[in-house]
């Protein structure tokens, strides 16, 4: 049914029960699992005589916390014997990353956490999977 499955990650407790989800569908279907974690790009507008982190400290303290992030789903993948490649890339809007990734990468169905954020909140805040909702062609299972 599925042969790639994408799922993005931040690292919340929320997307561990996406991570759950996933790969028992990935397991369920014999699919792959792609987890994606996008990391904040440097914020170049504070460049600025009094710097408080260098950049290549910004970037070496991003791409760690996203390796981490994408270990952890590599992990659990690998305890239920599913099948697996992580990712990490940079991107200033993370919806648009995640459907380019799924796009570049064939994948057939995207698994996403959500927040459940509803009313003023949901619509001030917006959320990255109501945005790939909104962008994307690709079936998405969304967990909450």
């Amino acid at each position: 049914m599925y042969k790639r499955i994408l799922l993005p990650t931040d690292g919340s407790d929320v997307t561990t029960k996406a991570i759950a989800a996933a790969i028992a569908l990935a397991r369920l279907t014999g699919a792959e699992l792609q987890a994606l974690a996008v990391k904040e790009p440097f914020p170049y507008s504070a460049i600025s005589e009094m710097q408080p982190v260098p950049p290549q400290e910004f970037f070496d303290t991003q791409e760690r916390i996203a390796a981490q992030r994408v270990q952890a789903v590599a992990t659990a993948a690998a305890a239920a014997g599913v099948k697996h490649q992580g990712y990490t890339v940079e991107a200033l809007h993370p919806w648009e990353a995640i459907l380019d990734h799924a796009k570049a990468q064939d994948c057939d169905l995207i698994v996403m956490a959500s927040h459940g954020r509803r009313g003023m909140s949901a619509l001030l805040l917006g959320s990255e999977t109501q945005k790939v909702l909104t962008h994307g062609s690709l079936p998405v299972l969304v967990v909450r």
